[in-house]
């Protein structure tokens, strides 16, 4: 049952994620650019941070203890210069977050209950930076779904902010009602 629920979670991760991308995706750039005293300070960096969250994560479940999201930049190089990789538009961010989700499917999927016991290593780039922290794998994937859910309730507040005409439902059980409605049909 543990696996089920893990999954479950993840499922209504992406399907929040589906949500947001299409919300911001009827702004204008200068809209999602503008800044906020909140999350990232924009819509477009709360998106790219979420993103790079799933994607390091699921690097770090793959069996990656230092992971980084391709264009990331080490502290050494100087001014504002992009990396290699870097995503550079919300097209590029819609295709690889679409890409995301189904490695995340995959990986999901091959889940036992015996395998969340796991230990998953992962080096840090923020508290303790540099040290490897070992966590249970069950921890991670319960991690990945609340910093989610944090971060979405920070990019709602700036969607709301901006005036954006449709909100995202973000409701697992708005989730599981129109899954039930689609089944019933």
């Amino acid at each position: 049952m543990s696996v089920k629920l893990i999954s479950r979670l993840h499922e209504h991760r992406q399907w929040v994620n589906r949500a947001l991308i299409a919300s911001a995706e009827m702004l204008s750039e200068m809209q999602r650019k503008q800044t906020f005293k909140i999350g990232q300070g924009s819509i477009w960096k709360s998106l790219l941070h979420l993103y790079a969250a799933e994607y390091v994560w699921l690097e770090a479940l793959l069996g990656d203890d230092s992971p980084t999201l391709p264009g990331d930049l080490p502290e050494e190089l100087p001014g504002n210069q992009k990396g290699t990789g870097a995503i550079e538009s919300f097209a590029e961010l819609k295709q690889n977050w679409a890409d995301l989700d189904q490695r995340w499917n995959r990986y999901l999927i091959q889940l036992t209950d015996n395998s969340l016991e796991e230990i998953v290593n992962k080096r840090s780039t923020s508290s303790g930076k540099g040290k490897i922290h070992q966590t249970t794998r069950s921890d991670v994937l319960l991690h990945v779904c609340t910093h989610a859910q944090y971060t979405t309730a920070q990019v709602v507040n700036m969607l709301r902010q901006v005036g954006a005409k449709t909100l995202p439902d973000t409701m697992l059980i708005s989730m599981a009602r129109e899954q039930m409605a689609l089944d019933s049909d």
